[in-house]
């Protein structure tokens, strides 16, 4: 359970991936530059799902790995550290990701005329599509109306509008 005043890098990790990365989140914040053994030896988690955890982080920029040579085994491993400064970078290009798909999907919504059945188990489509299928339902066979899609696209604009906000506070 990630609590709201725990580290930004804990909570981001849980977000991403559940209780396995917030295990592997709280080690790394516990022990700097440790291996994925000493990882795995702190969270009781398997080292192929540790390693797993880690190189997801790693590709996401919120971890970094050092490569030094293990002088006792003689073979090469890696020291993994957060890097708690990319946290905020991280959150922001989601928020963008988030924001752009959002203006996708509103640019959509705006663009098309809808048409539904009124059966809940099919789904609605275009005019152009209803017009192919001489507005029946290819699914049930019932009559095609046409579907408003206010509360969608009030939906899309209130959220949009929040993320933008929240973005603009950020810079």
């Amino acid at each position: 359970m990630v609590e709201k005043r725990e580290d930004p890098f804990i909570r981001i990790a849980s977000m991403i991936g559940g209780d396995e990365y917030l295990k592997v989140a709280r080690s790394l914040l516990r022990s700097e530059d440790a291996t994925d053994e000493e990882i795995a030896s702190s969270t009781g988690l398997r080292i192929n799902m540790v390693r797993r955890v880690l190189y997801d982080l790693f590709g996401k920029a919120l971890i970094t790995g050092t490569r030094i040579k293990d002088e006792r085994k003689g073979w090469f491993v890696y020291r993994w550290r957060t890097r708690a400064e990319e946290v905020e970078h991280f959150i922001l290009s989601q928020k963008k990701k988030i924001f752009k798909r959002l203006e996708q999907r509103l640019e959509y919504e705006n663009k098309y005329e809808f048409y539904h059945c009124g059966n809940e188990d099919c789904r609605r489509i275009t005019f152009d599509e209803a017009l192919e299928c001489f507005f029946k339902c290819a699914t049930c066979s019932n009559v095609l109306n046409l579907k408003r899609n206010d509360k969608i696209k009030n939906a899309l604009n209130q959220k949009i509008e929040q993320i933008k906000n929240d973005m603009d506070e950020h810079n």
